[in-house]
């Protein structure tokens, strides 16, 4: 099948607590965009102005969660999505806005991993709200971000090689 009889993928995206950096390091892929173009179309997004979401194909989520609007945005986001990138420090771990909590790691990873009700002694969380993938960094690159939505695109398992993952 030509490339160009292909239908376009909608991407969208979205931001919670956080700085917007993530939006702008998508801005720093440049040029690039316009190939990107070729291929997908922006749904909700601060590039598109649209407010309203509706179904699509990746969606890319930047921030952190820090009140119940928070929660409620990204549960309908994901709703939305079939697949989901957590992009940068904030959606990952929390970044900056999490560093507000004092709470003893400690105790929390116990109380979570080991005798929570609900968590069976140490399982890895698998939810399907859960981001189908990372892309780490504070804000990450826009050559990591380009990576992961061509390879994506092409139907290869995105994969950040040695130069594209930060943890800073």
């Amino acid at each position: 099948m030509d490339i160009a009889a292909k239908r376009k993928l909608k991407v969208a995206t979205t931001s919670l607590a956080g700085c917007f950096g993530c939006h702008m390091s998508l801005l720093d892929i440049d040029e690039r965009l316009f190939d990107l173009l070729e291929l997908i179309e922006f749904d909700r997004t601060p590039l598109t102005d649209v407010k309203i979401l509706g179904a699509c194909d990746i969606g890319i989520i930047e921030g952190g969660l820090c009140n119940g609007e928070n929660v409620h945005v990204l549960r309908e986001f994901r709703r939305q999505c079939k697949t989901l990138i957590a992009l940068g420090a904030c959606a990952i771990n929390g970044g900056l806005p999490a560093q507000r909590n004092h709470l003893n790691l400690q105790l929390i990873l116990q109380e979570v991993y080991h005798t929570s009700v609900g968590i069976a002694n140490g399982m890895i969380p698998n939810d399907p709200e859960l981001p189908d993938y990372f892309i780490p960094g504070c804000p990450p690159s826009a050559d990591a971000i380009w990576k992961v939505l061509n390879d994506l695109l092409a139907g290869r398992e995105p994969e950040l090689g040695h130069g594209l993952i930060q943890y800073d």
